[in-house]
Formats: C-alpha cells, structure tokens, sequence
C-alpha cells in the first residue's frame, strides 16, 4: 500500500542560504491490512514523512507511492481519513457544522453523510456537545471531534497523527477499540505517537526514526529485540536466596524486591529454579517494555 524507496526531504533557508534534512535515504514498505506505528524524537522527521504521505510536500530524492500512485493522486481519487497533530478549526463552527461541512468537502452524499456523523459522535461519545461552538471544547473534546472527523471517510488509508494526545483513559481505551474496529485486510493504518505504550498495545511493527532516518523496525519479522539483556521487577513472598542460584543474572534490590537483568533464557532458568524450591513469586515484570527498549537504543545509538 505505502512505498518509500530512498526518501529524502531537504528544507532550504532563502534568507541565510542554510539546508536541513528532514529526512534521509528512507525506504520502507507498508502492505494492506497493516497497524503500522511511527516513533521518533522531536524532529526525528514523522511529521514530514506524513506530509509526504498526504501530498502535502514533495520529496526531494527518492520515490513515495500510495496504491501505486503519488500520494496526491491517490488521496484525489480514494480520499484519507486523516487526523492532524494539532486539531485546528474555525472557532465559531458548531460540532454538528464541522462534522456537515467536512463531510461535505469529503464527497459524502446526502444518503450517506448523516449516518457517517451520527455514527461518529456515538463513537467519541459528542452528543452532549453537539451545539457547542470549537471554541467552547476542552483540550480533550477538540481532539476528539479531530477523530470523528477523520473517521468521516471511509478510507483504505487511515493516518492518524498523535491520535491519543489529550485524551483522558476513558478515551483512550475507547481509541483502542475504535483501532481494532478500523481494521480490515485491504485497509492500512498508520499513527504516529510519542506514546510507545500506546503503539505497542495497537500496532504490528513500529518504525523507529531518528535524525531523519530509519533507525528500525519492531515488531513482526523484522522484530531485533531477541537476545539483549532485559531487565524485570521480581517480587517474592519472604526472603529466600537470591543471587546465588543465578548465573548469567546480574541481581540488585532488597529482600522481597529485587531487580534482575540478563537475557530471557537466563532469567526463565532463574525463575523456574525459584519456583522448584518452593519461593511464591508474586510478581515479574519488564521495567521497559520491548519497544521502550529498542527505542532508546535506536535514539542512543547503542545496541
């Protein structure tokens, strides 16, 4: 579905002559029926690698294809359910004239253009504030009438960037519904976010950039993780040995709690020893998940 084969963006400075790289040498592949997530630092190049996406810019080297056409072409023809970073709309235009008109600019019918609303609102929960001007919403309220527009258009390209941002638990569990509910086979999905736990509970694979390239990918085949040391929180009834019984585990903490770090098959052996001498484990868990691990390495530039 989403093709970038060596990408570059550079932005030129008219006034000082100067050059930045948004994005450099780029190449990834997003097949239908794909959740694919995009991590980055602060300008590590997400929000032009979605411009490029949407045809809002072109690139400067390289090659981007949508369903085999340039973005903007495909965009013409298919539309996009997109969901910008910052929700930005008049001020003065009520919930229900938002949604109308932008359904309307979407090319939705009469027939099918309430529905497709009424369908929204009950999705992100705007009833109540269906009469309320943008203005009068709440950091919370506006991103989540920029959802319901985005989801206006029945797309089989869904990009939403930083979808969660301001939304309170209630909505955020209710936008990893809404995800598992997009999804369908010939339908690609593509959130970018700052939130790693977030991507990690809704996405197959993350690509990771950083200064403007691709740094990796988690998740799926292409999933690097295996065989570095993780570190997890053990906690355990009482106050047996620990240490000892533990090659390859580097230990540290205090009786009952204790932090262990080693690779998986290293740690299995030490719980499993654990548990065959009669310690009650009540607890074991990663002190960062798999893809906070390979962010900061990516970021850090450390294996």
């Amino acid at each position: 579905m989403i093709e970038l084969s060596g990408v570059s963006k550079t932005y030129r400075s008219l006034i000082r002559q100067r050059t930045v790289r948004a994005l450099d040498d780029l190449t990834l592949s997003i097949g239908r029926g794909e959740v694919v997530g995009i991590a980055g630092p602060n300008g590590a190049g997400k929000s032009t690698l979605i411009s490029l996406l949407v045809g809002f810019l072109h690139p400067t080297a390289g090659s981007v294809r949508v369903g085999g056409l340039p973005p903007r072409a495909w965009v013409e023809r298919h539309g996009v359910s997109y969901l910008t970073e910052l929700v930005a709309l008049p001020p003065r235009w009520t919930v229900d004239e938002t949604l109308t008109r932008l359904a309307t600019l979407s090319g939705l019918g009469g027939g099918e253009r309430q529905p497709r609303i009424e369908r929204a609102v009950a999705l992100l929960g705007l009833e109540e504030h269906r009469r309320k001007q943008v203005r009068q919403l709440s950091k919370g309220n506006l991103q989540r009438l920029g959802i319901a527009q985005a989801l206006l258009d029945d797309s089989d390209l869904v990009i939403l960037d930083e979808p969660t941002h301001g939304l309170d638990p209630v909505y955020t569990q209710r936008f990893r519904d809404i995800v598992a509910e997009l999804r369908r086979p010939e339908r690609t999905i593509l959130i970018a976010s700052h939130n790693l736990d977030e991507l990690e509970r809704l996405t197959d694979r993350v690509a990771i950039l950083s200064g403007g390239r691709l740094q990796r990918i988690v998740g799926g085949a292409a999933d690097v993780a295996h065989g570095h040391p993780v570190a997890y929180r053990l906690v355990v009834a009482g106050d047996p040995a620990i240490g000892d019984g533990f090659p390859g585990v580097r230990v540290a903490g205090r009786p009952g709690e204790w932090r262990l770090e080693g690779d998986l098959p290293a740690l299995n052996a030490a719980i499993a020893g654990l548990i065959e001498s009669g310690t009650l484990v009540t607890a074991f868990y990663p002190e960062e998940s798999r893809l906070e691990v390979e962010f900061r390495r990516a970021v850090e530039g450390t294996e």
